[in-house]
């Protein structure tokens, strides 16, 4: 899962001023779906789909109390799940869509409203996410992501919230709460693994790929190293694993032939003796197992007495020959 803060800029992500040209943008991907008769989402937010882009900017607007002109008004969030992730949430794009507006109301939304430490739940976050299929830049079969905009204010329009402060936390000074970055994106991650019931690989992991990407190489060889190593523990339980299913399936086999074997010198017992001990036991399989123990019973019988009435064959004596 990539999740990252779009810059403020002079184009499209200008968050000083309206947020008319980011919902414009927003849209674009409408018209050519639209046009080409294919499946397209509207806005939405944490209860409602499908909202006008019209109330989309006049409530991101007018939610402004107490910033200067200069002052971000709002901030363009990104979250972009892998091919691996939206395959695990759904095999068409209306389930993947489903599945994102899912986990944006009740993974990410709350843990970034959580994640200010100011007491504050996905309710006082006022936001509207627009989700794209497509990215021009990207070979990926699977591209769907979601754009949010997110009011720089709560819902009562009197607490800023700001997601690119660099306060921690903090419990002193004229900035109380703060916002961590990182542990919003391992909160969303493993929020993202238990609502999907997603397995995630560690070299797919946000820890291993943000430690890959600003650590010391000697960090990330040895990083490498450990994954290395951790992969062929896993390959080894796999195979102790098959090897054991293996064993299991030839004891089991081999328990079936010995039933078979016995059986069949049965049958050949009857056949000898043409005594009829069980009169249907071709149909022995569907019989209970206490015909099938008295069954047993009697060919034990059976053969005690045949045995007993086998003449004992005489040892005859060899004479020696003298060379």
């Amino acid at each position: 899962m990539h999740i990252d803060f779009a810059s403020s800029s002079n184009g499209t992500y200008n968050n000083a001023g309206s947020s008319r040209q980011l919902a414009n943008y927003l849209e674009h991907e409408d018209l050519e779906r639209m046009e080409k008769g294919i499946y397209a989402e509207g806005f939405f937010d944490l209860t409602d789909d499908n909202i006008y882009k019209s109330k989309v900017i006049k409530d991101i607007d007018t939610n402004i109390g107490q910033l200067l002109k200069t002052d971000a008004k709002f901030y363009a969030i990104h979250v972009s799940p892998s091919e691996s992730e939206l395959r695990t949430m759904g095999n068409t794009e209306q389930e993947q869509a489903e599945a994102m507006k899912r986990y944006i109301r009740k993974v990410f939304i709350p843990e970034y409203a959580n994640n200010f430490n100011k007491e504050l739940s996905a309710t006082d976050i006022k936001f509207y996410g627009k989700i794209h299929f497509d990215r021009s830049r990207s070979d990926n079969e699977l591209n769907m992501h979601c754009h949010l905009i997110v009011s720089r204010k709560d819902q009562a329009n009197k607490k800023k919230l700001s997601p690119l402060t660099n306060h921690k936390n903090t419990k002193n000074g004229i900035i109380k709460g703060g916002f961590d970055r990182v542990n919003l994106f391992q909160q969303a991650e493993q929020g993202f693994d238990k609502l999907f019931s997603y397995n995630r690989r560690h070299t797919e992991s946000f820890d291993f790929q943000n430690t890959m990407r600003n650590s010391t190489i000697s960090e990330q060889l040895k990083l490498e190293e450990q994954n290395i190593q951790s992969s062929e523990r896993e390959t080894e339980i796999d195979q102790h694993r098959d090897q054991e299913n293996l064993f299991s399936i030839t004891l089991e086999n081999k328990g079936i032939n010995n039933q078979t074997s016995n059986l069949d010198i049965n049958v050949d017992i009857g056949e000898k003796d043409n005594t009829s001990v069980n009169p249907s036991f071709s149909q022995l399989n569907n019989q209970t197992s206490d015909t099938f123990i008295s069954f047993i019973s009697s060919r034990a019988d059976f053969s005690s007495n045949f045995e007993g009435q086998m003449p004992i064959p005489q040892k005859k004596k060899i004479k020696g020959h003298r060379l």
